[in-house]
């Protein structure tokens, strides 16, 4: 990085703060020299015929695009990248093979796919190598102490403080930024834990992502470019403590019961990892010189996995409230901030709670509930004009009022 001063400070490389850095300079006129990116861990591309990652996110095709717009997705190994033309949802009181499974069809809907399975990894990697390409340098200092006025925010770093126009918290669920200035969030745990891994399965995927409804929680069958499976199997505590108790096989024969057998056996050929569910709002997402984008602003369930997407929509927001200000006027002007609060903290209310009524919806909800549910799944399955919607609700990234 040049010795010249910064004006924004991004806490957190990661797939979200990352694109931002992107984002900030070729859209909001904030030279790559100002943009400073603090990232101790940053992401290193997988090396050639590395196992897949544990941890992957479904691309919206909006998000792809702008990937592609700032130079991203390009420096992928998209042989590593599998896009998905098809996807079918349906509950446990459903057979697999019925009309009432609410089926997406990229060529029904004229697309050409639905979105794309990446590991995280992969997208972070290739994100910090186009920063660098654009004279963007991940610093690699931690945020030990952090203050903000009307007049700017002063950072403390392991080595130096520094003062900058605007301040970025992208630094996850635990983000330090939020901590450190005091914005607190509302909270609450979903009872669930979200177990991921890698599978094999007997017969092909066919480029489709698959996705049941259990009284205990949701189970996605995400496609891999190897032919594999990427799972997440959201599953209430109890539940989740036994599966992650069972030997590989035992897990795999309790997975292939659990997705209903809708692609023949399944089996583990991976470690498996766990992690808690929990939903979680900043009660602010800007204030004096400072914003929370991704984690640090909002987590909601990964069901439909809209938590990278939401997150780069911040990103796209922020960029554009910024883009958007008088030339003389600071990017850390409260204006701006303010619109992107409204903006985002709206459109995550909306995300956020469709997430939480579907998973309500099923997860261990009485029967006459799941009945109704399951119900209005079917009717949504058998009307083409209603698929078509929720598909490009989706695609698009319409979560924002105005988008």
């Amino acid at each position: 990085m040049s010795d010249a001063r910064p004006q924004v400070a991004i806490v957190g490389g990661g797939m979200v703060g990352a694109a931002l850095a992107l984002l900030l300079v070729q859209r909001a006129r904030v030279p790559a020299a100002s943009v400073l990116l603090l990232e101790p861990e940053p992401a290193r591309p997988l090396p050639a015929g590395a196992p897949y990652e544990l941890r992957v996110s479904a691309i919206s095709p909006g998000n792809r695009r702008l990937l592609q717009e700032v130079g991203a997705w390009q420096l992928m190994d998209l042989a590593r990248v599998e896009s998905y033309a098809a996807m079918a949802v349906w509950s446990e009181s459903t057979p697999p093979d019925s009309p009432d499974v609410l089926r997406f069809d990229a060529a029904e809907l004229g697309e050409p796919d639905l979105g794309s399975i990446v590991e995280n990894r992969n997208l972070q990697a290739a994100l910090l190598a186009r920063c660098a390409a654009q004279g963007i340098t991940p610093v690699g200092s931690r945020l030990t102490s952090l203050s903000v006025s009307p007049d700017g925010a002063r950072l403390g770093l392991e080595e130096r403080s520094l003062d900058v126009e605007l301040v970025v918290g992208a630094d996850g669920a635990n983000s330090a930024v939020r901590r450190l200035l005091g914005i607190g969030e509302t909270e609450r745990s979903y009872g669930e834990r979200g177990i991921v891994a890698v599978v094999a399965s007997e017969r092909a995927h066919r480029h489709t992502a698959w996705q049941r409804f259990l009284t205990t929680g949701p189970l996605a069958l995400l496609p891999l470019a190897d032919g594999r499976l990427s799972i997440v199997w959201s599953a209430q505590d109890a539940e989740a403590t036994r599966l992650m108790e069972l030997t590989a096989a035992e897990f795999s024969a309790a997975l292939t019961e659990a997705s209903a057998g809708v692609l023949g056996r399944l089996t583990l050929v991976s470690a498996r990892a766990a992690y808690p569910l929990r939903r979680m709002t900043a009660n602010r997402f800007a204030g004096d010189r400072c914003a929370l984008v991704g984690d640090a602003a909002h987590v909601i369930h990964p069901l439909a996995g809209q938590g990278v997407n939401e997150g780069l929509q911040d990103a796209l927001c922020l960029a554009e409230a910024l883009a958007g200000r008088p030339a003389r006027e600071s990017v850390g002007a409260q204006r701006p901030l303010a619109a992107y609060a409204r903006e985002r903290r709206a459109g995550n209310v909306v995300t956020g709670t469709m997430m939480d009524a579907l998973d309500a919806l099923f997860t261990g909800s009485g029967p006459l509930t799941r009945m109704a549910a399951t119900a209005g799944m079917g009717l949504v399955a058998r009307s083409p004009q209603a698929r078509r919607f929720f598909f490009t609700q989706a695609a698009a990234d319409q979560s924002s009022p105005r988008r």
